[in-house]
């Protein structure tokens, strides 16, 4: 089992900035992937972010390419989600995840495995 926790949310206004993290605990060794996923009031969850624990490769939404980055820090067993330029729209629950399968990143939810609690990012106009 993998454990993970994410923190570093809160209200914020448009144009503003928010590191979230996401520590991981457990049995990390077996991880691949890890990604960041968000879910609106009344809408499904979507995926934001992924990256393989390798650094190597990396996928985005495309609504937030060239705002957010992910990244991950390997002796910490922590993955992070830098927001720039946050928008009313970026307003959500955004969740870690991880992923114990060698394959190739495509952000779908159902090929995460493990996720953690949330932590809630407003952004207001």
């Amino acid at each position: 089992q993998v454990q993970l926790v994410e923190s570093g949310g809160g209200v914020v206004q448009t144009g503003d900035s928010l590191r979230l993290s996401c520590a991981a605990s457990g049995r990390t060794l077996g991880v691949y992937a890890m990604g960041w996923f968000r879910q609106a009031p009344g809408k499904e969850r979507e995926f934001v972010a992924e990256i393989t624990l390798s650094g190597e490769y990396t996928n985005y939404l495309d609504s937030v390419k060239g705002r957010f980055t992910i990244s991950r820090d390997l002796p910490k067993n922590m993955v992070y989600l830098q927001m720039n330029s946050l928008e009313p729209e970026d307003t959500a629950i955004y969740y870690c995840a991880a992923d114990g399968e060698l394959r190739r990143l495509r952000g779908r939810l159902d090929e995460y495995e493990y996720w953690g609690q949330g932590t809630q990012v407003t952004v207001s106009s």
